[in-house]
């Protein structure tokens, strides 16, 4: 049995809270032999993602296709112009709730076209670990005539999996706060050119002489838009967080770590700097708030988390409070490219991890996409 003690930010997800979920569309219908090949042959490299969770433990036996992996032919035609509230409604049960694996694949076959639908509890890894599992089963799917490719395509995906490497720790506890059923959001999908932003960033630092980058000014958007849209209440303050991704700074942990390497940074907003909020103040505020690239930063996060766990103040174990503020998730650099599963590149990918007052950040060739969730 293989089998990886959890670390003390996969403790934030051990109830099930936030999975990483996607819809991904091909125009061109992909054949699901060589994906279901692919899944078994790496199970057992990245076990954490087809094994389960026991008190404080990811432990893996073997793979068993049933309990990871279901295609279905759908009637209806897909159509990637349909409303986003649409998109969601129709997509959100793809995968049933009783599914309790880690990690769970659903292929839809329509008349025009193939769904594909990752679901990864976030427990196993987050969005980084998510897009590195998809890529390599996307290389090990492609049919290849060359002796020993695909033996040499595992090699160069296989992961590592200390999740303590950085400092050791034991979960113990077991009554965590479960996580509540979602409400159906308001989606809003908005296109800002990439010229745009480049502007504004030209702006702050000529106005501020204050360096931004792109995150600050989108995340700066996000805080506006939300509060304007909703009249959010601001007279206790607002906050926002943002998961940073510690994997190149953090040799212990590297680009092939399969896991949560992520820390979540949090700018707090005074009231007053809400009355009548602008992008570039917004941004330069974001910019000065962001804690140093270092080990000994992500240490003190690691303790803070400890500390939290130590006193069982489980309700603080979640990425933030979306009564009071709001989630900004990048996900512009997402490696579309390599998701060619035989076919050719998806055509759509649609987010499916939807939480009241959240963000996520998507990008094609000339935009970011603004993708917001709030309450109505």
């Amino acid at each position: 049995m293989k089998k990886v003690t959890i670390s003390q930010v996969d403790t934030i997800f051990v109830n099930g809270r936030y999975p990483i979920e996607f819809l991904i569309y091909f125009k061109n219908k992909l054949k699901s032999k060589s994906i279901r090949a692919a899944l078994k042959k790496l199970s057992s490299d990245f076990y954490p993602l087809f094994g389960e969770y026991r008190e404080g433990v990811i432990q893996f036996l073997k793979y068993s296709e049933c309990e990871h992996f279901d295609e279905i032919a759908a009637e209806q035609l897909f159509n990637p112009e349909d409303a986003p509230e649409s998109i969601f409604d129709r997509y959100r049960t793809a995968i049933p709730p009783e599914k309790n694996k880690l990690f769970f694949l659903k292929i839809i076959q329509h008349k025009n076209g193939t769904v594909l639908i990752p679901k990864l509890n976030h427990l196993a890894g987050d969005g980084y670990s998510y897009f590195y599992f998809l890529s390599a089963l996307a290389a090990l799917s492609r049919i290849t005539h060359i002796p020993f490719k695909k033996n040499l395509i595992q090699t160069l995906y296989t992961p590592h999996h200390n999740r303590t490497a950085v400092k050791e720790f034991q979960f113990t506890a077991i009554d965590a706060e479960p996580p509540q059923n979602p409400q159906q959001p308001v989606i809003k999908f908005e296109e800002i050119p990439k010229s745009v932003i480049r502007k504004k960033i030209r702006d702050v630092a000529s106005a501020n002489a204050q360096k931004v980058s792109t995150n600050d000014i989108l995340s700066a958007m996000v805080i506006q838009k939300l509060i304007t849209i909703q009249k959010h209440d601001c007279k206790d303050g607002f906050q926002l967080t943002i998961p940073i991704d510690v994997r190149q700074y953090i040799p212990e942990y590297g680009a092939k770590f399969l896991g949560n390497g992520i820390m979540l940074h949090t700018v707090s907003f005074a009231s007053d700097e809400l009355q009548n909020p602008g992008i570039h103040e917004l941004a330069a505020r974001i910019r000065v708030s962001m804690p140093a690239s270092t080990k000994e930063r992500f240490i003190a996060f690691l303790n803070h988390l400890e500390t939290i766990i130590k006193q069982r103040r489980f309700h603080e174990l979640r990425p933030f409070n979306p009564e009071t503020g709001c989630l900004v998730t990048n996900l512009s650099r997402l490696p579309a490219d390599k998701l060619n599963f035989g076919t050719g590149d998806p055509d759509f990918i649609f987010p499916l991890t939807i939480e009241k007052n959240s963000a996520a950040i998507l990008s094609n060739k000339n935009n970011y996409i603004l993708r917001l969730a709030y309450s109505a």
